[in-house]
């Protein structure tokens, strides 16, 4: 079997324009997958954070927000802020929730997971854009 590298160097550039960790395809008979080791996405997610965070800090004096409670993603996959596009979005800012509301949904191999509330409380913040793909532990709303 002949390697076309034209493919996996597109695959690798998608893992970079999407910030995923692994792509696979598969074509008639043939699979190609490609990832990430796990060294060098700690090492690039080490060397991230503090501008996320000098980011984060700019915001927060900007805007006066104070640190609340974060709720994360409980999987990798795609955020999405209501049930189905037009429809009224789960959470706004302001908003006022209880533990185990669905604050959003996020898609993973075309399955939609509602993710809950895990706590009480009004929302902050939403932190991830609608149809934005998310990892898993990233926070996605802040609540007061």
């Amino acid at each position: 079997m002949k390697i076309d590298k034209s493919i996996i160097k597109e695959l690798t550039e998608y893992l970079d324009e999407f910030n995923l960790t692994e792509i696979e395809i598969t074509e008639k008979d043939k699979k190609i997958k490609v990832s990430k080791n796990n060294l060098s996405i700690n090492n690039q997610s080490a060397l991230e954070t503090p501008n996320l965070n000098s980011q984060k800090e700019n915001l927060t004096s900007k805007t006066n927000v104070k640190t609340g409670i974060e709720i994360t993603s409980p999987i990798i996959g795609t955020a999405y802020h209501a049930p189905e596009p037009g429809a009224k979005k789960f959470v706004e800012i302001g908003k006022k929730i209880k533990k185990g509301d669905t604050i959003m949904i996020v898609e993973a191999m075309k399955t939609m997971n509602h993710v809950p509330s895990t706590s009480d409380g009004v929302v902050k913040e939403v932190c991830v854009e609608d149809g934005q793909p998310v990892e898993f532990g990233q926070t996605i709303i802040i609540l007061e």
